[in-house]
């Protein structure tokens, strides 16, 4: 296969953001170590020191505990658990997927919180011999509270409580009454063994009750729109570029919409009003720009622009100013907000 054609193929490839969730020692790690083997994402080095490794760290006796893979950290490796967010990429003949190991413990939650704000898709993971716990309750509203509108959950360790259909209905009923309140657009369940690969890339007879897509083909299968392509397009400046004395340039990270050469911006709070220029890429000028990308602008006139003023289209009339809003915010810190302290 020529280099032109595998690119021709990978650029036609989904790619896919995941979050891993869940409640404490639901098995985050072993599932996604266990994609990461399955579908022939690792190196043989990588395989023989993970082999090495689970007869002193591993919790599955003689057999290879897949998720050392992915806990890389010493006190991950002694404690048996994940502290820190882990990222991993993998693909399929259909997709390429960027996947965050995020941590189970309540004490790292805002490590989760950090592993969530990047992702299009959660795959929250439920014990299915423990049912819907506290930190399953408190990861699917940072999952709401963060935008994620795609949820899966696996529930996990079905070998566990040998395949029962009764205990995965009773877990699907639970958890939907759970998230009458969130925001997603829509949860699929899927029953799963992360140690034995049960449903995972393939299903076996122990799972003959179950008649919907295995894990992978379930991800493969999620659309993802970036309906903020087609919005009006908007810029906050994040860095003012004077490379040179007779060069200024606008950078930052469109986040909605398209931008052209010839466009009329405005810019605010100033409410003042130019043309774009030039719009400079990594490689250099191009004619146009879209939601997610990170360019440089120049004007064709001389505005007062800071960091943290926003450029967007002058057709864009729905923008608000205030000096005042309401937030949900996530506490990172041990010490408790107070609410009357300026911060």
């Amino acid at each position: 296969m020529s280099l032109k054609i595998f690119f021709d193929q990978q650029s036609k490839k989904k790619q896919l953001k995941i979050l891993t969730c869940g409640s404490v020692d639901d098995g985050k790690s072993t599932l996604l170590g266990r994609l990461l083997y399955d579908s022939q994402n690792i190196f043989d080095d990588q395989l023989t020191q993970t082999v090495v490794e689970s007869h002193i760290y591993g919790t599955q006796g003689k057999d290879v505990d897949l998720a050392l893979l992915i806990d890389g950290l010493q006190a991950e490796r002694e404690q048996g658990i994940t502290i820190d967010v882990a990222y991993r990429y993998f693909e399929t003949k259909k997709s390429k997927f960027i996947i965050a190991d995020t941590p189970g413990h309540e004490e790292y939650t805002r490590n989760m919180a950090t592993g969530a704000s990047n992702a299009d898709v959660a795959i929250i993971l439920i014990d299915a011999s423990k049912g819907v716990l506290e930190q399953t309750r408190r990861h699917s509203y940072i999952v709401s509270l963060l935008g994620i509108k795609h949820v899966v959950v696996a529930v996990n360790k079905m070998d566990l409580v040998n395949f029962n259909q009764e205990v995965f209905d009773k877990i699907i009923d639970t958890y939907n009454n759970l998230a009458k309140g969130f925001n997603f657009k829509d949860i699929k369940f899927i029953p799963l063994s992360a140690l034995t690969g049960e449903n995972i890339f393939s299903s076996r007879n122990n799972l003959s009750w179950y008649n919907e897509k295995t894990l992978i083909a379930t991800l493969e299968n999620i659309e993802i729109k970036k309906s903020n392509i087609t919005n009006a397009f908007s810029m906050p400046v994040q860095w003012v570029n004077r490379s040179s004395s007779d060069f200024r340039g606008f950078s930052g990270t469109i986040v909605s919409g398209t931008v052209k050469k010839g466009m009329e911006i405005n810019i605010l709070p100033s409410s003042q009003s130019s043309t774009v220029k030039k719009i400079i890429g990594p490689n250099g000028e191009i004619d146009q720009a879209i939601v997610g990308q990170a360019i440089t602008l120049t004007l064709d006139t001389e505005v007062d622009i800071s960091r943290g003023d926003i450029i967007l289209d002058s057709k864009n009339v729905d923008v608000v100013l205030a000096d005042q809003f309401a937030a949900h915010v996530i506490w990172m810190d041990n010490e408790k907000m107070l609410p009357e302290r300026n911060y």
